[in-house]
């Protein structure tokens, strides 16, 4: 597990840092010398969602206080570590200040992807180890972050392997592998058709982990390493952050290691079916028709509606072990960015239970998700003339036509949800750097503990 550079243990040497809102100001103004309160003045301190004010000693900075906003929403501390100077140490001395929170936040605002550059500063450090279980969903949501960040040369289908492999190995599960042509052999179609055409191989890779007295829980992850469109190829401007296409993969990985971590009672399953949409002689082509894997003969109408068809698979293959649930993590489609922008995942759910617990973690943990509907009567939009439905078709409802297309392949009464998820930060706000992110990473795991622990 792998903590980012802004904690340090506890030690004398560091500075109260004092937690405040704009409602609880004043009661802590009153406690302060005149001299503070006079400095506060001057400097316009309001306690403001985001703001800091350094506040100076007789021997230089003597303490800090920060501004918030929701209490409960981690990332409301999540400035802190780039607000406050490099090079120093904080210990909380608000007693109405959730330590795991600020610890959460904390974590998350320290995060700077250094892969290939070296940040230009350092966090500033909280004197105060995390938790076990706040360290852990930390880790994860960097390894997310780093996940998406980085290109594809570096995280393709066999850095994803290595990656589970080396989960699997520290967490004392087993990995194995289908690739290349032995997809066919062991009746993955699809997977295969998407994947063929690059000099990577597709491949499915699976980790389980638990006892097998355990309920089963299946995360299947999208694990498009880089989405040119195929031939049915995008625009220079579409293409350009197409490395994050693995982004369900990252989030399914980063559960799967919340769960083996946290030592959740399940009997985990995970899949992520790894590819690269590239543009080649053999590359599958619009008007195709593959059988899946579920025997549902799919007709090709646009090679770059192709994370569905991989997950079509998967998602047949992890009905076939009749799991307690599936969840499966999609960056799927434009259509739900467009509905929810970027920070909403989109999730559908077959499960009203299922569904809601996810919803009331989200709120909980302000980490949110929102549902939207699998409205059956829009499965028109994906018929097809010669198969036995189509791969995408209209553009009307897309994120919900491939969530219909990907509920085709899962049995009656198997309990089943999807996130369709961005895995990305346009911009730069505190603690959400742009790039990679994890988003309703954190609800999911308080959904599964909820459910399972």
């Amino acid at each position: 597990m792998t903590l980012p550079a802004g904690f340090t243990a506890p030690t004398d040497n560091a500075l109260p840092l004092y937690v405040l809102d704009s409602t609880g100001l004043a009661a802590w103004r009153a406690t302060q010398p005149a001299a503070v309160a006079a400095y506060l003045d001057a400097t316009g301190f309001t306690a403001a969602a985001g703001s800091v004010a350094l506040i100076p000693g007789a021997d230089g900075l003597a303490a800090a206080a920060i501004g918030v906003g929701d209490r409960n929403d981690a990332y409301s501390y999540a400035h802190a570590p780039f607000a406050l100077p490099a090079g120093t140490s904080w210990q909380l001395a608000s007693s109405d200040t959730n330590a795991d929170l600020l610890a959460l936040g904390w974590g998350l605002g320290s995060y700077r992807f250094n892969r290939y550059r070296k940040p230009a500063r350092a966090p500033a450090q909280l004197a105060a180890m995390p938790s076990a279980e706040v360290a852990a969903l930390i880790a994860a949501c960097c390894q997310v972050r780093d996940l998406v960040h980085t290109p594809t040369e570096d995280m393709g289908p066999q850095q994803l392997e290595d990656t589970i492999k080396a989960m699997a190995q520290a967490h004392g599960g087993q990995c194995s592998v289908i690739a290349g042509d032995a997809l066919l052999e062991h009746n993955f179609p699809t997977i295969h058709a998407v994947g063929r055409a690059s000099h990577r191989a597709p491949r499915l890779i699976e980790l389980r982990w638990g006892k097998a007295d355990a309920p089963k829980l299946t995360l299947i992850g999208k694990g498009v390493c880089f989405d040119t469109g195929g031939l049915d190829i995008k625009p220079a401007d579409g293409m350009r952050n197409m490395k994050k296409d693995m982004g369900g993969a990252a989030h399914a990985i980063g559960l799967a290691a919340l769960v083996m971590a946290q030592k959740l009672p399940v009997q985990l399953t995970l899949l992520v079916a790894a590819v690269e949409n590239a543009i080649g002689p053999n590359a599958l082509r619009p008007g195709e028709v593959v059988t899946t894997r579920a025997g549902i003969s799919v007709e090709i109408d646009n090679t770059d509606a192709e994370g569905r068809l991989i997950l079509c698979d998967a998602l047949a293959y992890a009905a076939e072990d009749k799991p307690e649930a599936i969840i499966d993590f999609a960056t799927l489609t434009g259509a739900a960015r467009i509905a929810l922008g970027p920070d909403l995942p989109a999730l559908f759910a077959n499960d009203d239970v299922l569904a809601q617990q996810w919803i009331d973690a989200g709120i909980a943990c302000a980490d949110p998700v929102w549902r939207m509907p699998l409205y059956r009567p829009y499965l028109r939009y994906l018929k097809s003339g010669v198969a036995d439905m189509a791969n995408a078709g209209s553009r009307m409802a897309g994120a919900v036509t491939a969530a219909l297309y990907l509920e085709r392949f899962i049995p009656a009464g198997q309990t089943w949800a999807h996130l369709d998820v961005y895995a990305w930060n346009d911009t730069d706000r505190p603690g959400r750097p742009a790039g990679g992110e994890a988003l309703a990473l954190r609800s999911a795991w308080a959904m599964l503990k909820a459910r399972y622990g």
